[in-house]
């Protein structure tokens, strides 16, 4: 289907309205709330990759194995064992607010029943169903946002400039750039108007500049067909939030929004030699340094090509899950924690500022402390089992206003075995030296 011939079925819609209108800054952070409360998703790399458990795409592309020897997979990608309404309810149970399925990685294979191209699992692989409507169908009834992960660029269409490192279809040729543009938008169009994603998780922008990919006009045509969408950095500066890719920043970034899109083991697709899993307690030290830096952590699974998920990434995200239940509190809703040197450890502060949530990890031998709190304490309990707790305030005398140093009593018997959290109500709002 012709590009210009889905806007004019979007607009007979009446799904592409105002495609021109300017957001205000207010207008933005309201679009932006939930995924600023939500902290926690669940990306999911799924694709023919899974069937040899290669790099997903690079295999191909850097030359580790021919073109043709990686879309040989397509004949073993079955989906035979995929459910998923437990799918959906695994991610529920992690505690994640949000999902986002790779609707088509940079090797140009789409896992919905795409009507621009032919290149999906739809028509070429034993599969023969499309796989993303399901699931987005099942997060839905369970409250969980849905997000569509697409490569901008496309190595297997024959429009496309490059199809590996080595070896480019052209270097300057209009005529099949715009028969490109035009596939491209399309597919991005396609997605909006059959699954109006809650999110959309771009990626592979590197090669070419916002102007070729045309990125102000996609952006139109997301928010268009979903004003309510909100859109990840990878579209060449047309973006709403920051993606830093297996790095967490050591600083709180100055990004206002911020996801780090991380992997369970080290590979982002199955790979079954891989098994170099993080447990659920490095999972969960990673989890809280991203609340206490104020920004999301999107912690991606891997599925076999059956559509199975890897036991240890189930147990991962199940623990994580139990975890994030039990301190819901210290997580959604909250801002960002104390800055460096006030309490050594992951903090979050109350939208309110009333509270502070410090994270313990390990066992502190019977105390914390915390220093350059200006604010009174008027109680401090454990997360998820309320045990109040005592402290004392130590370097206070009568005559300074300098910030006296709390010593937190933490008895043994309350520690949790992955991280304990520890509540501190103020008695007014957040005041630091």
């Amino acid at each position: 289907m012709k590009i210009k011939t889905l806007v004019l079925v979007l607009l007979t819609a009446g799904i592409v309205t105002n495609v021109t209108s300017q957001e205000s800054p207010k207008e933005k952070d309201a679009r932006m709330s939930w995924f600023k409360d939500a902290r926690l998703g669940i990306f999911i790399h799924w694709g023919i990759y899974s069937v040899n458990g290669i790099d997903e795409s690079w295999s191909f592309y850097n030359g580790y194995i021919s073109y043709d020897d990686y879309m040989k997979q397509l004949n073993g990608f079955t989906a035979a064992a995929y459910k998923p309404e437990e799918w959906a309810s695994l991610i529920k149970e992690s505690g994640a607010k949000y999902a986002v399925i790779t609707s088509k990685h940079h090797d140009g294979v789409a896992l919905w029943n795409t009507a621009i191209g032919d290149l999906s699992v739809v028509k070429k692989t034993p599969a023969a169903r499309d796989l993303v409507s399901p699931l987005i169908s099942e997060l839905r009834k369970k409250g969980v946002k849905a997000g569509i992960y697409y490569s901008l660029l496309d190595w297997s269409n024959p429009d496309y400039p490059n199809n590996t490192k080595n070896v480019k279809r052209y270097e300057n040729d209009s005529v099949r750039w715009n028969r490109f543009t035009e596939f491209n938008h399309g597919q991005i169009m396609e997605l909006s108007r059959n699954f109006k994603p809650d999110l959309w998780w771009f990626d592979g922008d590197w090669e070419q500049s916002a102007e070729k990919w045309k990125a102000p006009e996609i952006r139109k045509m997301i928010l268009a067909a979903n004003p309510s969408a909100i859109i990840n950095s990878r579209l060449q500066g047309y973006g709403d939030y920051a993606t830093p890719e297996q790095g967490l920043p050591v600083t709180k970034p100055s990004d206002k929004y911020w996801e780090l899109c991380m992997t369970i083991n080290d590979s982002w697709g199955y790979q079954q030699n891989d098994k170099d899993f993080k447990s659920p307690h490095q999972v969960i030290k990673i989890f809280a340094e991203c609340l206490s830096k104020g920004g999301n952590m999107l912690l991606d699974i891997g599925p076999k090509a059956d559509g199975s998920i890897p036991s240890e990434e189930v147990t991962v995200l199940k623990t994580l899950g139990k975890w994030a239940k039990k301190h819901s509190e210290a997580i959604y809703g909250t801002e960002g924690g104390l800055p460096s040197g006030y309490f050594y450890g992951p903090s979050t502060i109350s939208r309110d500022s009333t509270m502070l949530y410090l994270f313990i990890d390990g066992n502190p031998k019977g105390e914390v402390m915390l220093e350059g709190l200006k604010n009174k304490i008027n109680r401090i309990y454990v997360v998820g089992n309320g045990t109040k707790l005592t402290w004392k305030e130590y370097l206070k005398p009568y005559w300074s206003s300098n910030a006296g140093l709390y010593f937190i009593n933490v008895p043994e018997a309350v520690l949790d075995e992955n991280m304990t959290v520890l509540a501190v109500i103020l008695d007014g709002k957040l005041k630091l030296q």
